[in-house]
């Protein structure tokens, strides 16, 4: 048992310094896989410009310039030029519009600033001027009448 006992203790000794010597870093674990190179065995096709895409770019080439070979002149009176033409409103309907809107900008300007410029009067009227002339003749100290005869409320 003992025997037993001093391999274990032994054992012990040496992994704990192997353990605190041994990294993630310095681990040769798994280097031996990055000698061993593989080949691809995808089969590629072959790049040509016969491709679909290629073909649709020379479609597209070729169908915009046949569109500004036999596009009509600008001042030829098209089908769809006079579609467009039923659709929109003349220039004079925009004019006016456009003065009209400008008008009723100026005014709602104008009520925008009187309303801003605004302030309130200076006084405060009384909703009941009465309240002055009713004062209690009792209980008042020494130089605390005020003389109101001269005090005129404003109507």
């Amino acid at each position: 048992m003992s025997f037993v006992r001093r391999a274990l203790v032994v054992s012990s000794r040496t992994r704990g310094v192997f353990a605190a010597q041994r990294r993630a870093a310095s681990s040769s674990h798994g280097h031996e896989d990055h000698q061993h190179h593989h080949q691809d065995s995808t089969v590629y096709p072959a790049e040509t410009f016969g491709s679909p895409f290629w073909r649709n770019v020379a479609l597209a080439g070729l169908a915009t310039a046949a569109f500004f070979k036999l596009a009509p002149e600008a001042g030829d009176d098209v089908y769809l030029t006079r579609w467009i033409a039923l659709y929109t409103a003349p220039r004079d309907y925009w004019l006016s519009l456009n003065a009209k809107h400008t008008a009723q900008q100026a005014e709602a300007s104008a009520d925008t600033m009187l309303v801003n410029d605004a302030e309130r009067p200076s006084y405060r009227r009384f909703s009941y001027p009465q309240a002055l002339e009713q004062a209690s003749p009792f209980l008042n100290q020494v130089g605390m009448n005020v003389d109101m005869s001269g005090v005129v409320p404003r109507k």
